[in-house]
This record gives C-alpha cells, sequence and structure tokens, in this order.
C-alpha cells in the first residue's frame, strides 16, 4: 500500500512512548481507562448502527448521517485504541514501520471523514430550520446518502496525499520513539533525519484547509440558525431548539477548538506545549466525541428514545409472561 525506499530509512519499527511524564505505577490504571472508552465507544455506536438496521421509521436523512458518524466512531476508535491499551497494559508500545504508516492514515481519514460529516450534519439541521417547507424536498433519503457516500469518499483524498508525499519525501535513520498515543504526520515528522520544512508546511496546511472550510459553514449555519429561532413565536419551541444546538455546538467547538490550538501552537511566539499537554489534548478532541455522540446526537432524539422505550417494554412483557404448562398445551391439542 505504501511505497517507501527501504533503502532511505533504517527504521523497521517505532516505539510509541504515549504520557513521557506518567508513572509506570498508573499504566494499568490507564490501560482500564482506555480500554472501558473503546467499550463504551463501540457499543454505543453499534446500538445505534442497529438501530437504524431494525427500525425503519428511523431510516431518515437526519438518522443516515448518525449512522455514518457511528460507524466513523467505530472505526476511530478500532484504529486508535487498541495499541494506546497495549501501550500501558503489557508495557508494549512497538508499532512496526508500515503498521505505523498505516495508522496514521486511517488517523488522518477518519478525522477528516468526522469534519465532513459534521458539516453535512450543520447543512442538514439549517436546512430543516431555517427552510422548514423546503426541506423535504431539498433533504431526501436519496440526497442523503449521496452526500455520506460523497463525504467517505473524498475523505481519502487528504490523508493519502500527505502520506504518499510523507512517504517519498522524509527519512529516518535512527530515532525512533514517538511522543504521542498513536502514530501521526506531525510527531513522525519530528523523528526525520531529512529537511522536512516544506512536508510540515503542506501537512498543517492540509489540515487546515480540512478543518477551516468545514467549520466555516458549521459557524455560518449556526448563526443563521440562531436568528431564526431567535424570530420563533412559540418560547417553548424556541428553548427545545436552543437546547439541542447548543448541545450539538459544544461537541463542534470541542471537536475544532483543540485541534486548531495543537495545530497553530508551533507558529505561535513564546506559547510552549508539554509533550504530556499536547498529547492530552490530542486524545481529549479525538476520544471524547465518539464516546458522546450517541448520546448527544441520538439517545436524547425523542424517535429514538421511543424505538428503545418500545424494545425495552417488550423485553419486560417477553419475560413477564406467564409460561402454558405443557399438559395443558397437550390437551389443548
Amino acid at each position: 500500500m505504501f511505497e517507501v525506499n527501504e533503502n532511505y530509512t533504517r527504521v523497521s519499527e517505532f516505539v510509541i512512548v504515549g504520557f513521557p511524564g506518567l508513572h509506570p505505577s498508573f499504566y494499568q490504571l490507564v490501560a482500564w481507562f482506555f480500554f472501558f472508552v473503546y467499550v463504551i465507544t463501540v457499543v454505543g455506536n453499534l446500538l445505534l448502527v442497529v438501530l437504524f438496521a431494525l427500525e425503519h421509521s428511523l431510516q431518515k436523512p437526519m438518522y443516515i448521517i448518525m449512522l455514518s458518524l457511528a460507524l466513523s466512531d467505530i472505526g476511530f476508535a478500532t484504529v486508535a485504541l487498541p495499541k494506546v491499551i497495549a501501550r500501558w497494559w503489557w508495557d508494549d508500545g512497538r508499532i512496526s514501520f508500515h503498521t505505523c504508516l498505516f495508522q496514521e492514515q486511517m488517523i488522518h481519514y477518519f478525522g477528516t471523514l468526522n469534519s465532513l460529516i459534521m458539516l453535512t450534519m450543520a447543512m442538514d439541521r439549517y436546512l430543516a430550520i431555517c427552510h422548514p417547507l423546503r426541506y423535504p424536498m431539498l433533504m431526501t433519503n436519496q440526497i442523503m446518502s449521496g452526500l455520506t457516500v460523497f463525504s467517505w469518499m473524498s475523505a481519502t483524498v487528504s490523508p493519502a496525499i500527505g502520506t504518499i508525499d510523507f512517504t517519498r519525501k522524509v527519512a529516518f535513520c535512527g530515532p525512533n520513539r514517538i511522543l504521542h498515543a498513536y502514530c501521526d504526520a506531525l510527531s513522525l515528522t519530528k523523528l526525520s533525519c531529512s529537511d522536512t520544512a516544506a512536508i510540515q508546511g503542506s501537512s498543517i496546511g492540509l489540515a487546515y484547509f480540512v478543518l477551516l472550510v468545514p467549520f466555516s459553514f458549521i459557524v455560518f449555519s449556526y448563526i443563521n440558525i440562531i436568528v431564526t429561532v431567535m424570530r420563533m413565536a412559540n418560547v417553548q419551541g424556541r428553548l427545545k431548539t436552543f437546547s439541542t444546538c447548543a448541545t450539538q455546538g459544544c461537541i463542534i467547538l470541542i471537536y475544532y477548538i483543540p485541534r486548531f490550538i495543537v495545530y497553530a501552537t508551533p507558529y505561535i511566539p513564546n506559547l510552549i506545549m508539554t509533550p504530556d499537554l499536547r498529547i492530552g489534548l490530542t486524545i481529549f478532541y479525538s476520544l471524547f466525541p465518539p464516546v458522546a455522540n450517541p448520546f448527544i446526537y441520538s439517545f436524547r432524539t425523542k424517535e429514538i428514545r421511543a424505538v428503545l422505550g418500545r424494545w425495552r417494554q417488550g423485553w419486560r412483557n417477553s419475560q413477564t409472561e406467564p409460561s402454558i404448562p405443557k399438559t395443558v398445551a397437550v390437551i389443548t391439542k
């Protein structure tokens, strides 16, 4: 998958350090924490996938976005967390050269994909709230499915360009300890023995393009949503819409703002970020949204709560129904 000149690098594997300031006595605690984060992320988002597959009433544009986000979150957690857990559970941070490059590509792929999904979600909410009469015509299941497929396909462009450029221009001659919880372009570039100024600039520029373009439209959408909501005569409807948008807005800010801080730190004079703080911020904006998304975007939705309520009531009824004695069953036959 990666065309790497083996004579151009003398590194066969990398070592993921994680938090360099973490005392070994906390390794097991941190490993268990990330294990539970992984389980909650996968179970919560997988439940949404099952709900969408079994309930035809949920097969609407808004829930197609939620399904896409759930699958993306499962993918990101599965790519990033198992090695993080192994790093502190078994004190094993070793990862092969090509596996590290694959993880780096997938990390950036799912990061780009999530940004595009949030852009699509903001577009859907903008049309639903600001143009409610035209919404059924502008946003059908077919259109939303097309936008979803486009997001999943176009998300490959940015990491593919970065990875091809990276593997052709960056050489590794010895240092292989990655000061991060997983492989990413910035951490790998710091280990290179070649001139990385150009590739660092292109990587940062590509990252900002992927983040700023969707974020700009998201901000535009939510400004228009706020203006529209303020004009609502129904106070109860206004408060309900504000509550939903405020919760979603918090997740969006958590996803974007720390990213901007991490990427901008090297270019801001007198702003120094320790490796532990940088890794902590990265883990926070990478792992908190996938854990919270099922509860923020989905389980607070009235229709999904109604479906879960029916499922729970059906399960209770099956447990309380009296069983027919075998003798009675035979007589009735």
